[in-house]
């Protein structure tokens, strides 16, 4: 047999499914927020304004994030068919989300930081023209955020029906991209830093508390590192193959041991994508069906993109019939 001839039961590794229109989102996002992230840094320089540099730097440091998440894209796409990655390109997207959600995390450490500083050596602001700039970087934030909205629609899964077990047709929902949603909580956390600017620029020019523009440095600080521990931890999981509750695994357990007398000797599951699953299962049996069986049995499970079985031929007496009754 040619080697050639083995393509028929290869089977495919590139189950995270790379949206070409997410990663093109991005990179116009990317486009807006450079351009704006120079106007606010310049403008916050010129009028002394705290919150509007911060807005600054953020968008900086959210430039070179979304720049991860573009690159991640790109490095998924590129390498999906690559055999030096095992299980295929789909976890590089789930690590551009947590690279992301560090960055992130940095930023709102520097925020806090600089703000409290400001807070005990406040600095004079000129407000109309800090405002001016603000409610533009909020324009571009909230339209950068409808840009990187996920889209929910359901797609069809196509994978192949192999000899030992894996793969199957359902219809489901877009999983989830955490690549866009880190990319999506950058974009957020502008947004927010905008209108905490806008709204201690105006109190400090109609009421002169020249210190909430500080405070509101702080507050969206809180609010943007409780964004990044939410995605790292999301992100994490899955990284670190700790993603699978337990209600997947009795799951699994009751659908085989349902048919015959199988019984789950040794279970492996883990994630090899935001919502796609692969899994080694051994199943002990005194009647022993061909791996496609199994696979079938498992078919309602729709994440599990990759599937083998082992079957083991128990030569104990069984405890059961082939028709599921008691033996004599």
């Amino acid at each position: 047999m040619q080697d050639h001839d083995l393509d028929r039961w290869m089977h495919a590794h590139d189950f995270e499914i790379q949206n070409r229109a997410s990663e093109r989102r991005v990179l116009w996002v990317i486009g807006l927020t450079v351009v704006t992230m120079a106007a606010e840094i310049t403008a916050g320089l010129l009028f002394g304004s705290m919150a509007l540099l911060a807005d600054g730097w953020h968008m900086g440091t959210h430039a070179a994030a979304l720049g991860i998440t573009a690159l991640a894209y790109h490095f998924a796409r590129r390498h999906a068919r690559d055999r030096r990655f095992t299980f295929g390109t789909g976890k590089i997207g789930v690590l551009g989300g947590y690279s992301s959600a560090v960055v992130l995390a940095v930023v709102a450490l520097l925020m806090a930081v600089e703000s409290a500083e400001r807070l005990f050596h406040p600095q004079t602001i000129r407000f109309d023209e800090a405002l001016m700039v603000a409610v533009l970087g909020l324009i571009v934030n909230l339209a950068s955020a409808l840009l990187l909205q996920q889209p929910h629609h359901g797609h069809g899964s196509d994978a192949s029906h192999e000899g030992h077990g894996h793969g199957h047709d359902h219809q489901h929902h877009d999983p989830p991209d955490h690549n866009l949603r880190s990319a999506y909580l950058h974009v957020l956390a502008d947004a927010l830093t905008s209108v905490l600017a806008i709204g201690a620029l105006i109190v400090g020019k109609f009421w002169h508390w020249v210190w909430m523009d500080a405070v509101m440095g702080i507050v969206g600080a809180m609010i943007i590192a409780q964004w990044a521990r939410g995605l790292l931890k999301d992100t994490a999981r899955i990284l670190l193959d700790r993603d699978i509750d337990t209600e997947m695994v009795q799951r699994i357990h009751d659908l085989i041991e349902a048919d015959a007398d199988n019984r789950i000797a040794d279970l492996h599951i883990w994630r090899i994508g935001s919502n796609q699953m692969a899994a080694i299962v051994s199943v002990v049996t005194h009647f022993p069906r061909q791996p496609d069986h199994y696979k079938q049995l498992l078919a309602p499970i729709d994440q599990m993109a990759h599937l083998t079985v082992e079957v083991i031929d128990c030569t104990i007496g069984p405890c059961l019939t082939a028709n599921g009754d008691l033996a004599k």
